[in-house]
């Protein structure tokens, strides 16, 4: 069944090497007075801080400055945005990084317009509404997230170890400059980070056996086999434009919500990973890659089969001459391999530290004390039993 829905995606995008010079005008539009958030150096290293102030400067605009946002950021983080937005009447607010400043970012733009703590954003008991958020433009560093074009933004609150989202279409960023050489000096590892996380984006709305959508399928598996084919590209060479490009374009378009087209079950492997991190400080991707393949290997059945099937003939290109179920565990197989060998990543929990002291807890938690209904519905025990397939 396909349902109804309603696409809207106002982000104005500049791709390319030399958009920066767009950005002066872009800030202007907001107002005068632009707040900068940024991380931990990189972008200093590398002489994208340089550029930005260049032309923020040029534009005869007002400078201020936020750094030190964290991976996995933190709320004091966005406390002290927020606070930082009221104090010097910001306009506008200039995420540049990777998906965890753009994010922080995010709420800091709707803390700045409230007098409560932005953590009532993301408090499932609380969750208060987001009537209004300051603008927000970004330049990325990183693909991965796709906070660039989306809706989301997830905070870590190590005081309660919660790491929870917040869906919004007023913190959506106006304006995103995408310029795939600011992705050259990213690692290894984090680019294969990243693939296993715009991996999972597509793969959380993909595997969908009762809301079937044939266009959008086609669009999800194209973008499979474009992480597929250059994440191992960028790891290898660094500097190879048309890599990052394609990794940066298919990250945004993984998340910005158009291959949702109406699909309404909830994902599983984030709230999942979100537990992990919270608790373990984990990167978020490398979480994904290590609980994606055990929980696809968890909800397969027969009467889930066919998507398996689909899954490893169109994307990985596995025989579809082969009985059913062999095809689906071999797509899980290929899919492993892709994560744990190609992309290098650890395989298991207790590779990254972790081991069965808050599997209950973090379980109960990601289902929110009740069912998660996602794919396959799953419950407290469910989890558990996933969490301890990454054991080994």
């Amino acid at each position: 069944m396909i349902h109804d829905f309603i696409y809207d995606i106002p982000v104005r995008i500049y791709f390319g090497r030399d958009q920066l010079k767009n950005l002066g005008a872009e800030l202007k539009r907001y107002g005068t007075r632009v707040l900068m958030t940024y991380g931990g150096g990189s972008i200093k290293k590398i002489g994208l801080y340089d550029r930005v102030v260049k032309e923020i400067r040029d534009a005869g605009l007002e400078l201020f400055e936020l750094s030190g946002i964290e991976p996995n950021p933190r709320i004091d983080s966005v406390r002290k945005g927020a606070q930082l937005c009221k104090e010097n009447h910001i306009d506008v607010l200039l995420a540049v990084g990777g998906g965890s400043t753009i994010d922080a970012t995010k709420i800091m733009a709707a803390g700045a317009c409230v007098d409560h703590d932005p953590w009532d954003f993301l408090d499932i008991q609380k969750y208060a509404p987001i009537e209004k958020a300051l603008p927000i433009i970004s330049i990325l560093t990183l693909s991965a997230t796709g906070s660039e074009m989306d809706t989301a933004a997830v905070i870590s609150n190590p005081e309660t170890k919660d790491k929870l989202g917040r869906l919004d279409p007023a913190i959506r960023p106006k304006v995103s400059f995408l310029d795939p050489t600011n992705t050259f000096t990213v690692s290894a590892y984090q680019t294969a980070c990243g693939a296993a996380d715009i991996m999972s984006h597509i793969i959380e709305v993909y595997f969908n056996f009762d809301e079937e959508f044939y266009m959008l399928d086609c669009v999800m598996e194209g973008l499979m086999k474009t992480i597929i084919r250059y994440a191992p590209i960028a790891m290898r060479e660094p500097d190879n434009y048309e890599a990052r490009a394609n990794l940066m374009w298919a990250s945004s378009w993984a998340i910005n919500g158009f291959i949702l087209g109406g699909k309404r079950k909830a994902w599983s492997c984030h709230p999942m990973e979100h537990e992990l991190s919270a608790i373990y400080d984990i990167t978020h991707g490398l979480g994904l890659a290590i609980l994606t393949p055990r929980w696809m290997e968890y909800c397969l059945d027969e009467t889930r089969m066919s998507k398996y099937v689909q899954f490893g003939t169109n994307v990985f290109g596995i025989d579809p001459t082969l009985a059913p179920m062999e095809i689906a565990r071999k797509s899980i197989e290929k899919l492993s391999d892709f994560l744990f060998n190609t992309l290098q990543l650890k395989r298991t929990f207790p590779e990254v530290g972790i081991d069965r002291t808050h599997f209950a807890v973090m379980a109960r938690k990601a289902v929110n004390g009740g069912t998660l209904p996602g794919f396959k519905p799953l419950q407290q025990a469910d989890v558990e039993n996933i969490f301890e397939m990454c054991m080994k």
